[in-house]
Parts: C-alpha cells; structure tokens; sequence
C-alpha cells in the first residue's frame, strides 16, 4: 500500500507527481518534498512559495517542515525570506543532529550556506493583492489577515516509511516575524510511520493552542480509524476554544494510517482535499462538518474549473 494527502485543492498537481512516484516504489521522503514544490513554484497559489501572500511590510516570509516517520528526525524553517523552495531547506535541515528549526536571518545564512537557490518571492501579483487589502482594510473594514491557507501533508510509500510536510506564506498582512503552526512540531504536523500521520491548515494561533497534530495520532495509535480521530480531535478542540475563548479559529486537519486509510475533519465551510492512493486515483474532495461528521464529497468539474479561473484571472489594483 501507498498514499498521499494533503490540504486543499491547490496540493492536486504535486499530488499526481507524487501518486506517480510512490507507485514507482519511490520513497516517501522523495515524493513528498516534490508534491510541496509543485505548489510552492506555482505563482498563483497566493498562500504558499512563490507569490506567496506578504506581511504588513510586504515582505513573503515563508515558514516550512518536514518530517521522518521512521526516525522522527524534523527540519523546519520559519519566516525566510527570498529563498525558492523553503520546503527543501526543511528538508536538508532534518539531517542535522541539532539546530532543526531555524528562523529568519540564521534560515537564510543556512540556505545560502547549502547552495539553495535564492529568489525574490514577492511577484507582482502579490504586490496588488497587498495593496488592495490594504484599501479594502480602510474602506470595508475587511480583517487584513483574511487569506491564509498552508499546504500540508501526510504520505506512506510501499516500504511503510511515512513523512509529514507543511509551506505556508502565513497570514496574510501579518506581523514581520509571526511565525504560525506550520513549522511547529505537534502542532502543524506530526508523523510516526508505526502509527500515521496529521497535517493542520487554518488559524496557526489557534491550532498551537491544541498540538491538533499530534492529538490526531495519538488517537489512531489507541486504534482510531483516521476519521474518527480527526473529527474527535477537531471537534473537541473546536468546542474547548468556543468555551474557553468564546469563539475558534479556522481548523481543518488531514490525516492517514500507516495502513494508507485517510481522515480529514474540518469546522470551516469549503475545505477541500486531494487524495491518492494504491486504490484510488488522484481525486479533489469537498468537505463539510454537519452535526461532527464530516461528509466528503468529489469536486465538480465546474468547481475546478471556477477554482482554477478564480486564481489565474487578471488582477487590477483598485
């Protein structure tokens, strides 16, 4: 068995890279980092890499991990800026006994240090994303941290290695320096390839508040099946921070077993997911939570084409 899931519809094109690599008998640690790229390099995912949405200075600080399932090794970066594939650099840093997450300038000295290919990340697109936020923020009273989504992953090749991995731009219009779940061990991520892995998407503050991630594993490892284990997680956490807080950030979780049986739960309206494995092509899925469960459903054609049309349409700045 094998398989790969990840958040949002954004992830499908890495996840197709990847469903073709892991059928190749070609390691987890391989493939995932190549399905994070494929939407890191893609400039018009405004929320990850390349055209990633920037801070309040506009400045793209990127945060990104990965990590081994087999030897829980861990590599993350956070808030680097003007470097390609942040994911890569996390990557290269889970080979190192210490010094596993590194952040801003002591991230960059690192990256360039290995040879890792620098590049400015901010495209004019985003420039005009930042400068209407900025309007919309004066005129329409429109919170300016609307528009965050991390991509993050779970995947199990056919030796039973799994490996986890996340790439966000972060908030958008966020503080120079915030640093979100994304990079976070437990928190954003988590994988022990005996057991399985979780990815988290959403509002990082609120997800740290939990170790969501890790929740969802230490529930399969009692026997959950990873559907039970991310509603169980997402709802109860859910519910905690609205009795604590009297209100809970976006939340939406992915999840799969060492077995390649996949879980996704979420307490948002239009998540979506992409999804292969050794016995179902590379799909799109929708999900909605309607009373704790969560109901998955096959994207429409028309859904992704109006995906896709939405993200590549022509900006004007206002």
């Amino acid at each position: 068995m094998w398989g790969i899931i990840a958040t949002w519809r954004m992830a499908y094109e890495g996840i197709e890279k990847a469903a073709h690599m892991l059928a190749d008998n070609q390691n987890a640690g391989d493939a995932i980092e190549t399905a994070v790229k494929a939407v890191e390099d893609f400039p018009f995912y405004k929320s990850v890499g390349y055209g990633g949405l920037p801070n309040e200075e506009m400045q793209v600080e990127l945060d990104a991990a990965y990590m081994d399932g087999d030897t829980l090794d861990i590599g993350a970066v956070a808030a680097i800026k003007d470097f390609a594939n942040p994911i890569s650099i996390a990557r290269r840093l889970s080979q190192e006994k210490v010094n596993n997450l590194l952040v801003g300038e002591g991230a960059e000295k690192f990256a360039h240090k290995e040879g890792f290919e620098r590049k400015n990340m901010l495209t004019d697109r985003a420039k005009i994303h930042y400068k209407n936020r900025v309007k919309e923020t004066q005129q329409l009273e429109i919170k300016p941290y609307s528009g965050h989504d991390t991509v993050g992953m779970i995947c199990l090749d056919q030796a039973g290695k799994m490996t986890a991995a996340t790439s966000t731009s972060g908030l958008f219009m966020k503080k120079a320096g915030r640093v979100g779940d994304s990079p976070i061990s437990g928190s954003g991520f988590y994988v022990d390839s005996e057991v399985g892995g979780a990815s988290a998407t959403g509002l990082g503050e609120d997800v740290m508040k939990g170790c969501v991630s890790y929740e969802i594993v230490r529930l399969m490892k009692e026997g959950l099946h990873p559907q039970e284990a991310c509603e169980r997680a997402v709802n109860m956490f859910d519910l905690e921070l609205k009795k604590r807080r009297g209100k809970a950030g976006d939340m939406s979780l992915v999840a799969m077993n060492n077995k390649g049986q996949w879980g996704v739960a979420t307490n948002i309206e239009g998540f979506s997911f992409a999804v292969a494995t050794a016995n179902e092509e590379p799909i799109v899925y929708l999900t909605k939570n309607v009373a704790g469960k969560c109901i998955h459903e096959p994207a429409t054609q028309e859904w992704l084409d109006e995906y896709m049309a939405t993200r590549t349409a022509p900006l004007e700045e206002k």
